[in-house]
């Protein structure tokens, strides 16, 4: 896909910059990514580094032959190196999942007997929390995404396929790097610790190319909070910002909120004045996100308005098929991707929450190729074809697969008749009488 924008002017200014010579491999849906992360974190020789919002020591990371548990596996790794653990202290008010005692409960459970040092974050701005989600493997393998090691909320272990389990379906994305993009994460969950436990931690060294990929790991961190990075960090943001506003023909976005007044004026723009004819705006979300449904619907309510019948803009949630469904599938991916030559993947929603006052990590690529195979293998998935099926022009795949799909499935549904496919619109919009929950919660709620 052309574009008149140079590489150069999408990458996020400051420190750390892109790294050349990175290996990356996108893992889709917690039954690819979390058996891989179960095989890295055998072969660790050094230390392991696991940062989250929360987690479940029982949490499973391989369900067959042999079922292999979060704790289980971290007991017998801090036998023979450190394993250092770095988690949200939970909401110090009861009213949300998990609250402090949540936390409290479930380190005393993972810890009780073991040599895993734990330190949980209570820095968090009120309605804010620690978010990022990272593994760091003897600084030579980093895992940065979306995927909590936990069922709070969710099993986190689902399938590409996706079939219905009698409960909420999960679909989700990481990544597995290696390469010099890997001593960023490391430095980064360096850093944080120093912060919230006063122990420095051996700077790591810099890893050697393993790769032909150029990665850049960006992150957020609010100003006013952590002692080592006083003026805050805000380049998701602008990672997110640079790549929207070069995009000539195809913005696809797959996350859990769509709030942000600062990314949604930047598609409102785009739509108002598109930059080609056959410009296509694709959004996959959760129908029922755990908080802010309103606020998302009433975004998209003004991009649906906004594009007036033109055909650009299309809005789709998923759902798991089979004898136990139809059920909901959670849509807390984090990815998005733009004229399939930049992909950024990681922890951060499309909200203020994530882009400005929470803790996250993403990481960024300019790889033309990994961009557009990130895609096909989305959408070969969510659109329940092959990839070659999936791999012609974006923009005709769009109109001639996903919109007819969509709306045919919203339509049985507005029938009463059962789903035959996964994909649907994504039902209603907030009345207009709430529309401005959206931009006004981001700045009451979200900071």
């Amino acid at each position: 896909m052309p574009s008149s924008r140079r590489t150069s002017d999408l990458w996020a200014s400051g420190e750390p910059p892109p790294r050349a010579g990175c290996r990356v491999e996108v893992l889709i849906d917690g039954a690819e990514a979390l058996p891989r992360l179960e095989a890295e974190l055998r072969k660790a020789r050094s230390h392991v580094h696991l940062a989250g919002w929360f987690l479940s020591p029982d949490f499973a990371l391989v369900r067959e032959p042999v079922r292999v548990e979060l704790r289980t596996l971290l007991t017998e790794l801090a036998e023979r190196i450190p394993v250092r653990i770095r988690v949200w202290a939970g909401s110090p008010l009861p009213l949300f999942r998990p609250d402090r005692k949540d936390v409290a409960r479930t380190l005393h459970t993972l810890t009780s007997g073991t040599k895993i040092k734990v330190v949980a974050d209570p820095k968090e701005r009120p309605m804010h929390c620690h978010h990022e989600k990272i593994v760091v493997i003897d600084d030579e393998v980093a895992l940065v995404g979306g995927i909590d090691l936990t069922t709070e909320s969710g099993d986190r272990f689902d399938t590409n396929a996706h079939p219905a389990r009698g409960e909420l379906g999960w679909h989700d994305a990481a990544c597995l790097l290696r390469g010099p993009v890997v001593t960023d994460v490391a430095a980064h969950f360096a850093q944080r610790w120093r912060d919230l436990s006063g122990d420095t931690l051996p700077e790591p060294s810099p890893r050697p190319p393993a790769g032909d990929v150029e990665v850049q790991a960006v992150r957020t961190v609010p100003e006013d909070v952590y002692e080592s990075v006083r003026g805050g960090d805000f380049r998701i943001l602008e990672s997110y910002v640079r790549a929207l506003r070069s995009a000539q023909r195809l913005v696809y976005l797959e996350n859990q909120f769509l709030w942000s007044g600062e990314i949604v004026q930047i598609l409102l723009d785009k739509i108002a004045q598109p930059p080609s004819d056959d410009f296509r705006l694709l959004i996959v979300l959760p129908a029922n996100p755990n908080d802010g449904r309103d606020d998302t619907r009433g975004q998209l309510a003004n991009l649906i308005e906004a594009d007036n019948g033109a055909g650009r803009v299309l809005a789709c949630t998923l759902r798991a098929l089979g004898e136990r469904g139809p059920c909901p599938i959670y849509v807390h991916a984090k990815i998005g991707i733009v004229d399939d030559r930049w992909l950024t993947l990681g922890s951060a929603n499309l909200n203020e929450h994530s882009l400005f006052n929470d803790t996250e990590m993403n990481v960024v690529t300019c790889n033309a190729e990994l961009a557009r195979a990130t895609r096909v293998r989305l959408w070969a998935e969510h659109l329940e074809r092959t990839q070659e099926e999936v791999s012609a022009d974006a923009v005709r795949v769009a109109d001639e697969l996903w919109k007819p799909i969509a709306e045919e499935q919203y339509d049985r549904r507005q029938a009463g008749l059962p789903p035959t496919h996964r994909l649907c619109l994504l039902p209603g919009v907030s009345r207009r009488s709430r529309r401005l929950l959206g931009p006004l919660q981001g700045l009451l709620v979200d900071g």
